[in-house]
């Protein structure tokens, strides 16, 4: 497995949600959308007030096929049928009225973000959001406040975030998650590419904010928080508490969800739109 030190790491874009100020008229109640989940293993979709409407690794199999790659898009044509796919199931043909949101590693690079922007603009909804993975499971766990580390474990890509009161303030990834390890090795080789990241962080951090995230338990998500082994190795070699994220094969996907139940609902296009933040 490659480590944090091999992997991108901080001072990457990370984009962060706002309603865009506009004249258009407003109307009350949460906005109707669709926030979808496009992983390594699967894709999953969620609509506020009805629940999970697509997921899993259906038609995926053929792992040389797959569109998405160490969670970026290698291959756009598959992904626009896809996404094309679920909001036919989860809006119908007429989406004017609505915004679909799209979820991305912490670190996903520019291109990945802006091939995934364009992609959701071609579905013709009013308003598309692209937000980091690590927000939407602090959302899902019910952490908007504080220092919170997300620690999220996929099949292939690990990611460390460190949020404070919300926001993505430093990040790790590792290149590598639980298909790249075999079965003996999983846990400890996990178990880890974590603790690098986090023993990385920590040391670069001046206020205090990694102390504070570990007191509170980092919260874990992803395949790897569904193994006790490695969840508990986890725990017992950082001496702290940990939390697994309720259901942490929906956990992104469900904060998504509740990230874009909590936009309001405007006429017209243009309804939601994308401010850029950097790590500090």
């Amino acid at each position: 497995m490659r480590s944090s030190r091999d992997g991108r790491r901080r001072g990457r874009p990370v984009l962060r949600q706002r309603v865009a100020q506009s004249g258009a008229a407003h109307r009350p109640g949460p906005v109707r959308g669709l926030a979808i989940d496009l992983g390594s293993s699967g894709a999953r979709a969620w609509v506020p007030g009805r629940g999970l409407v697509g997921g899993g690794p259906a038609g995926w199999e053929d792992h040389a096929g797959r569109p998405v790659r160490r969670g970026r898009i290698v291959d756009a044509a598959s992904c626009a049928g896809l996404l094309g796919r679920l909001a036919d199931t989860a809006l119908g043909e007429h989406r004017q009225d609505s915004v679909i949101v799209l979820s991305h590693p912490v670190l996903a690079g520019r291109e990945h973000r802006t091939l995934a922007g364009e992609l959701l603009a071609a579905l013709g909804a009013s308003g598309a959001l692209v937000l980091n993975s690590a927000s939407a499971v602090a959302a899902s766990a019910g952490l908007g406040s504080g220092p919170v580390l997300v620690v999220d474990m996929g099949a292939e890509l690990t990611e460390v975030a460190l949020l404070v009161d919300g926001r993505v303030v430093d990040a790790r990834q590792a290149d590598a998650g639980l298909s790249d390890l075999e079965p003996r090795s999983l846990p400890a080789g996990l178990v880890r590419s974590v603790l690098d990241m986090i023993t990385s962080m920590w040391r670069e951090d001046q206020h205090g904010a990694v102390r504070g995230a570990l007191r509170r338990g980092p919260v874990l998500t992803g395949g790897g928080a569904l193994r006790h082994d490695v969840t508990d190795l986890i725990a017992g070699c950082l001496g702290a508490p940990v939390r697994i994220a309720p259901d942490p094969s929906t956990a992104v996907v469900r904060g998504a969800a509740l990230i874009l139940d909590s936009v309001p609902a405007r006429a017209g296009t243009g309804a939601v739109s994308l401010r850029p933040v950097r790590l500090r």
